[in-house]
């Protein structure tokens, strides 16, 4: 299977690439292995219309066997809410909803991911890649969300990036 064998009960899936490369799919993929009826933790916000179709898009091409709980501040809570395979779309939009207020603790979602018994996925885009930002704002961003992959990639039993769609496993 696609697991790294470790001493630990939980087992941590960190899924990554450039944004629009098909991560959602392939994390939904790999819950379905997992569980005939895993959770969605969806972290996005429609706050404006785009944004509104970009989600209901998201819905559309969701598997209707994923329980759906909508989350985007409190990961902690919801992580621990849920007692089967949980897929987390996604930690970006999660850190974006949060970075305002400051309100990210990324130690603190890996430590309730680690307390778990069923095998939990991260959704994360990598927006390091390209030029480095105009705005102060969106360089803090980048640096922080680079910081929020690394944690993850580091907690995580196993790490897949893409891009166009085809899955690379780096861990």
């Amino acid at each position: 299977f696609f697991f790294s064998s470790r001493r630990r009960h939980t087992r941590l899936l960190t899924v990554t690439g450039v944004q629009t490369c098909a991560l959602p799919i392939f994390g939904m993929e790999l819950a379905l292995r997992l569980s005939a009826s895993p959770v969605f933790i969806a972290t996005a916000q429609a706050s404006d219309e785009e944004m509104a179709d970009r989600i209901k898009r998201h819905q559309l091409d969701r598997n209707p066997a994923f329980k759906l709980i909508e989350e985007p501040f409190d990961l902690v809570t919801a992580i621990r809410k849920c007692d089967d395979v949980i897929l987390v779309d996604c930690l970006t939009l999660w850190l974006s909803n949060n970075l305002e207020a400051k309100t990210f603790d990324f130690q603190a979602v890996i430590n309730a991911a680690n307390t778990r018994k069923e095998e939990i996925i991260f959704v994360t885009n990598e927006v390091g890649e390209g030029i480095v930002p105009m705005h102060p704002v969106s360089r803090e961003f980048r640096d922080l969300s680079g910081r929020m992959n690394q944690e993850f990639a580091a907690a995580s039993d196993a790490v897949y990036f893409l891009h166009f769609g085809i899955a690379s496993r780096l861990k």
